[in-house]
């Protein structure tokens, strides 16, 4: 079954958490249904890649010319030449395929990707995603291949922290940094929560060592319940 097709009870998971990074990236890589196209973004989200459970079908896919990415690489597997948009040396799965960047961005951009799995400086309830500058006048631009995945994948999921390290919540009612895409994203994964967002606004799915009513408080923006209560 489609794990997206219909929300479910809202799960209080009051003794788990906060999540570990792999811990998020297993909760990800649970959703993604099977024999999906993938690309995993640059940083969190490459983590995916480790827990995609054996027979899952997924293919991943990244901007830099690579079709059926595997696992990371690990010791005597490392190969400088292969890495995916991260730098990151990663492994191969039998069939994959190598390819220019152009075709790559063209997969991308011709909607042929189920789902892309990206980082966020801020995501909005509306499901807009901020990612690629924070907006401070001596920020680094990263304008990359995130307008084009946020735009073209079928589905887009967010893994991020909740909170910058000043305790400032990431998901708010309206974004204040400069847009990558309107309206893009579908799921936010964090350590303490899993959100849908979309027009109807930022539904808690579950929580991670936090009950609902806390999280509503620290966040500070209109929440409503998987379950409807």
């Amino acid at each position: 079954m489609n794990p997206m097709s219909s929300p479910l009870p809202l799960v209080e998971h009051l003794g788990r958490g906060p999540l570990t990074e792999h811990e998020m990236a297993a909760r990800v890589a649970r959703d993604i249904p099977h024999g999906s196209y993938v690309n995993l973004g640059i940083g969190r989200p490459t983590l995916v890649a480790d827990h995609l459970p054996e027979g899952a079908g997924v293919v991943l896919h990244t901007e830099n010319g690579m079709l059926n990415m595997g696992p990371a690489a690990q010791d005597r597997q490392i190969d400088p030449d292969l890495i995916n948009a991260g730098k990151i040396p990663v492994t191969e799965l039998p069939g994959a395929a190598y390819f220019h960047h152009a075709d790559s961005f063209a997969m991308m951009r011709g909607g042929h990707l189920d789902v892309c799995v990206l980082g966020a400086f801020q995501v909005s309830s509306a499901g807009d995603l901020a990612n690629w500058h924070t907006g401070a006048p001596d920020a680094i631009p990263a304008v990359g291949g995130a307008m084009d995945l946020a735009i073209g994948a079928k589905r887009v999921f967010v893994m991020m922290t909740l909170f910058t390290k000043q305790g400032v919540p990431k998901l708010v009612p309206e974004c204040t940094c400069p847009l990558t895409g309107v309206g893009c994203v579908d799921r936010v994964y964090t350590e303490f929560a899993t959100f849908q967002v979309g027009p109807a606004g930022a539904t808690v799915l579950e929580t991670f060592g936090i009950p609902y009513d806390d999280l509503a408080r620290r966040l500070g923006m209109p929440l409503s319940r998987s379950d409807g209560t």
